[in-house]
């Protein structure tokens, strides 16, 4: 046997390890959001708890591969070679994909990604077989490939979203109306009750559904199943009990609730969705030895077919990759942020997805209907309605929601899923719990106006991309599939190394641009105005760079750096709105009321947004002249804004400078520069409208000239308001003095 295979099963391995951890990054948002939603415990409690969820569900796995062996294709037809190729078409693509989806920070399925990369690459294959073969015709296709399995996933999606998010919605709803958002008495009273219905579901869906495996054919399980109504019945009431008792051990059994549910999801995560992750590989390991011990690499591959369970060894070193990386993976936090900040109550600050046609349809629908229904309830009833909405922190926590909803999510999508493991029904995990948790937070009405549009736009790019997760799943293995199955060894070399570039980059190289901007805990007053200043000083400086680049870039009519100075004003200009319009969450973190230090806060987020507005007004115009092939400016408007220029770096230099130490004593030297700057900037556009009227001056660069003066005036204008607002705040400061240093 050609060395070549081995090499394959080897980067088999290493992709299974890579699956793994692109993989469990992405799905851990199944399990771990509503707890950290809810902040029912400690991120070391909540990570502990998955872990043992996800040990526990890998080991007592069945650990069955059917899915990759012979689910999608059918293995007989196809010889060893040509099954190796499928393999490492669909790891390549099914890695790759996952880990674009983590770095966008979208939540997708990897059942899907696993299902349509085996699609793809086993098309793909297929072709080349038909093609070799004149008796086959495109017909043939039908007998290589399980269509049905499709099928059913993509009807799977369509049945999730809907389902998942009307209950959702439908539960979040009674709960509310039922314990209101100042549920600490009425809790006491019947929470028991309500935590003991919760938990039963749990235990429901971690029997049927994350230990069915091991449990299937247990006589108890299988009684259990005969009187399932007697035994739901039998376990809410000792749940009940049970929760009863520790409660009056001033025990909050929300807590317990929440972490049995995200045990429950770990569980059943690890013990149904491992083949996901390592069934390929697993699958490629035992065509490997079944060809090597019969010496053929052209044999067919039928005893794929036969399911065999995976070796222990390998389920347990999945399970430790698998909780690794859980707790070492930050691109798991980042895509748990995506549900978090489309399900938050607090609909303060900017929202992470920006408004579309279809959301703002969606909303004015909206208000119409509730202004219909607003017409015909009476109001008595309405307003007694309204008033068990009224949002109230009960726990101070600062959680993005409440543990009642953390309970309503945890509960409906372990029922759930639970329900359609029995009837057999596909539904997928990570489509469940997320529109759960989209139903739930509109039910509660975390869909203010002020965000409604932004975060159904959310909602709406996440679906989307669940079915762009199938097709690009699809595409992606169908173009590697046929690549390596033509290619031979030069294209399995090409994209074996494509791809471990492509890998190594997004996960070692790539650093976030979030991650260059250090976020400061920002606890006090002093923490957030030295955040400030710090951001101030670091945009004024940028902004002299960029300034000065552009002229020069101008005057040379070099496109190149036109082009990057375009694209940094625009970064600075975005980094100063994301600031303005996180303004109100800011000033609710100000302490004491403090009225000098949040009227100080308001005006320089105001002055830096407009500052770099007007920096982004120059660049961009410039920038356009210069690619649209324009006459450049004549010598004696470069000569007028070389000089401008020069007064504006020394102008910016000063501010800086006292921006930095805190001493303003040369701020009127300053103030007089500006004036003298804008009694230059005066005189050189009297001067252009005089060429202009003497027709000594081409329209386009006028137009050009003209702007770039008008906003450095407007620039320069925003940065003195920036410095006067420092010193005058600073002068009135009750206290230290030096305390933003």
């Amino acid at each position: 046997m050609s060395e070549i295979y081995t090499v394959i099963v080897g980067i088999l391995g290493i992709l299974a390890v890579s699956g793994l951890f692109v993989g469990v990054t992405n799905d851990a948002v199944n399990f771990l959001n509503s707890a950290i939603g809810s902040k029912a415990a400690s991120m070391k409690i909540i990570l502990t708890v998955a872990s043992v969820g996800i040990i526990i569900g890998v080991v007592t796995s069945s650990g069955m591969m059917e899915v990759a062996r012979s689910g999608m294709f059918n293995p007989g037809l196809f010889t060893f070679h040509e099954v190796m190729m499928l393999y490492l078409g669909v790891m390549f693509a099914n890695v790759i994909l996952l880990d674009l989806y983590n770095s966008w920070g979208l939540p997708t399925s990897t059942t899907v990604s696993l299902i349509f990369c085996l699609l793809g690459a086993a098309i793909a294959v297929s072709i080349y077989k038909i093609s070799n073969d004149p008796e086959q015709g495109v017909s043939s296709l039908g007998h290589y490939i399980n269509t049905s399995r499709a099928m059913g996933i993509v009807s799977a999606i369509l049945l999730s979203v809907v389902i998942a998010f009307t209950c959702g919605t439908l539960v979040m709803y009674v709960s509310r109306m039922i314990f209101s958002f100042r549920y600490t008495a009425l809790f006491r009273r019947y929470g028991s009750l309500w935590c003991g219905a919760s938990l039963t579901a749990i235990v429901y869906f971690a029997v049927f559904k994350g230990l069915k495996s091991i449990l299937a054919d247990h006589a108890f399980i299988q009684l259990i199943d005969n009187h399932l109504p007697s035994a739901i019945a039998i376990c809410w009431v000792v749940c009940s009990l049970l929760l009863f008792f520790i409660q009056r051990f001033k025990v909050n059994i929300l807590r317990i609730t929440i972490l049995s549910g995200t045990f429950a999801l770990a569980l059943a995560f690890a013990g149904n969705d491992l083949v996901n992750f390592i069934g390929v590989p697993v699958a490629g390991f035992d065509a490997y030895t079944i060809a090597r011990e019969a010496g053929d690499t052209q044999m067919l591959m039928g005893a794929l077919n036969e399911n065999v369970p995976a070796n222990f060894l390998i389920l347990l070193t999945a399970g430790i990759l698998m909780i690794l990386t859980l707790w070492t993976s930050k691109k798991a936090m980042h895509v748990s942020e995506t549900e978090l900040s489309l399900s938050a109550q607090d609909d303060a600050g900017q929202q992470q997805y920006g408004s579309s046609v279809f959301s703002r349809t969606i909303v004015r629908a909206a208000l119409n209907v509730s202004a219909g229904i607003e017409r015909v309830v009476p109001k008595h009833l309405r307003e007694s309605i309204s008033r068990r909405f009224e949002y109230e922190d009960v726990e101070h926590s600062g959680a993005p929601y409440d543990m009642i909803r953390a309970t309503v999510n945890l509960t409906t999508s372990a029922l759930l899923i639970a329900m359609a493991t029995s009837l057999k029904l596909p539904l997928s995990t990570t489509y469940v719990c997320f529109m759960v948790a989209m139903g739930s937070s509109l039910a509660d009405r975390a869909w203010g106006r002020e965000s409604a549009v932004y975060r159904i736009s959310g909602v709406m790019t996440v679906v989307a991309g669940w079915f762009i997760t199938a097709l690009g799943g699809f595409l992606i293995a169908f173009v590697v599939g046929l690549a390596l199955i033509y290619g031979g060894t030069p294209a399995f070399i090409v994209i074996t190394l494509l791809c471990g570039y492509m890998l190594i980059h997004s996960n070692f190289l790539k650093k976030d641009k979030e991650s260059a901007i250090v976020k400061e805990h920002e606890d006090t007053n002093e923490d957030i105005i030295a955040n400030l200043r710090d951001e101030v000083c670091r945009t004024m400086e940028c902004a002299t760079k960029i300034y000065d680049r552009t002229l020069i870039a101008v005057f040379k009519e070099n496109r190149k750096v036109l082009r990057d100075m375009v694209k940094e004003s625009n970064d600075l200009f975005y980094q100063s709105r994301e600031r303005k319009y996180s303004l109100l969450p800011t000033l609710k973190k100000l302490q004491g009321g403090d009225v000098n230090t949040a009227h100080y806060y308001v005006q320089v987020v105001d002055y830096l947004n407009e500052m770099t507005k007007a920096l982004m007004h120059i660049t961009r115009p410039a920038f356009e002249h210069i690619d649209n092939n324009h006459e450049g400016l004549s010598k004696e408007q470069a000569r007028d804004l070389m000089s401008i220029n020069d007064d504006v770096e020394s102008i910016y230099r000063h501010i800086n400078l006292m921006l930095r130490e805190g001493d303003f004593s040369e701020i009127e030297t300053v103030l007089t520069m500006r004036d003298q700057l804008f009694e230059s900037i005066a005189e050189a556009i009297k001067s252009e409208l005089t060429r202009i009227n003497e027709a000594r001056s081409n329209t386009k660069a006028s137009m050009l000239y003209l702007t770039i003066l008008t906003e450095t005036k407007n620039m320069v204008l925003q940065s003195r308001n920036l410095l006067k607002s420092q010193q005058y705040f600073l002068k009135h400061l009750t206290g230290p003095k030096t305390w933003i240093k």
